[in-house]
């Protein structure tokens, strides 16, 4: 009888494990098939609205200031809300007939690339990538100074990083993780090569000389920054000041919401 309730004892024992394995991998196999966010209906891929822009979206590369893939960024592309698409197409219709195209390289940014962005500005002991990006700025004032904050007017969907590319436009050769870095502001021919005309500093440059209207920029530089500027304000956008190459139309269709679904086909083609 000793054996029988032994056998009972842990016959109880077997099912109550087969049913806690059961329980988890119902919570797992939940958690999977949880849905990413989707991006509203007007959301649009900017490529559907002006397929000539040209797009070098940065943060689907290790060629910015953290040095990896940003967190969202599924695949490169450009998403914006359709009004701001719209406006941008305009730009690129001027800019067109001047020799020039536009070059985003950062539009719609989802809450959690903010998030990583957050993650390594607190990371202290990480700074591969200051030699071009921030060598004049101490890590430890990021935040204090503005560059990086907790939400960004990106993840509303109007805002957008920009240059301008004279044409015939030159591809631009890959980054290499590990290559030697030049600092952002050296003059063109010495930092990165990027197919963009002169503004003076390279894209997420930061230092005081990306202010729109440094006035350490002058001649061919300022020129630049100021046909960016005056095209791109004559349709609506607001430049941020401390950034040549920062832009929000306005007015914007979600000026309080900050969305998190990711930069990806799948975002917009999707069920809702």
């Amino acid at each position: 009888m000793g054996r029988g309730r032994g056998m009972t004892r842990l016959s109880s024992a077997v099912r109550g494990l087969v049913t806690t394995l059961a329980a988890l991998l119902t919570v797992t196999t939940t958690a999977r098939a949880t849905p990413q966010p989707k991006a509203p209906k007007d959301f649009v891929s900017l490529r559907t609205v002006d397929p000539t822009i040209l797009q070098e979206m940065r943060y689907f590369t290790p060629h910015n200031f953290v040095g990896e893939r940003i967190d969202g960024y599924a695949q490169p592309i450009c998403i914006l809300t359709r009004p701001a698409a719209e406006a941008l197409h305009q730009a690129q219709t001027k800019l067109l007939r001047q020799g020039y195209t536009l070059k985003v390289y950062d539009c719609y940014r989802p809450q959690r690339a903010v998030d990583h962005f957050v993650r390594w500005a607190k990371d202290l002991d990480d700074q591969a990538m200051k030699a071009e990006f921030y060598p004049n700025v101490d890590k430890t004032r990021l935040f204090t100074d503005g560059y990086i904050a907790e939400k960004s007017g990106h993840s509303r969907g109007s805002t957008m990083d920009l240059t301008i590319v004279k044409l015939p436009a030159k591809p631009t050769r890959p980054y290499h993780p590990g290559e030697t870095l030049v600092p952002c502001y050296a003059p063109q021919d010495e930092r990165f090569p990027d197919n963009s005309v002169d503004m003076g500093t390279g894209f997420d440059c930061f230092d005081t000389l990306s202010h729109t209207l440094d006035p350490r920029i002058q001649g061919a530089q300022r020129d630049n920054r100021l046909l960016l500027k005056t095209t791109l304000e004559d349709l609506g956008f607001v430049n941020l000041a401390e950034e040549w190459w920062h832009y929000t139309f306005k007015p914007e269709p979600y000026p309080d919401t900050f969305f998190d679904f990711p930069v990806s086909w799948k975002s917009l083609t999707s069920k809702h």
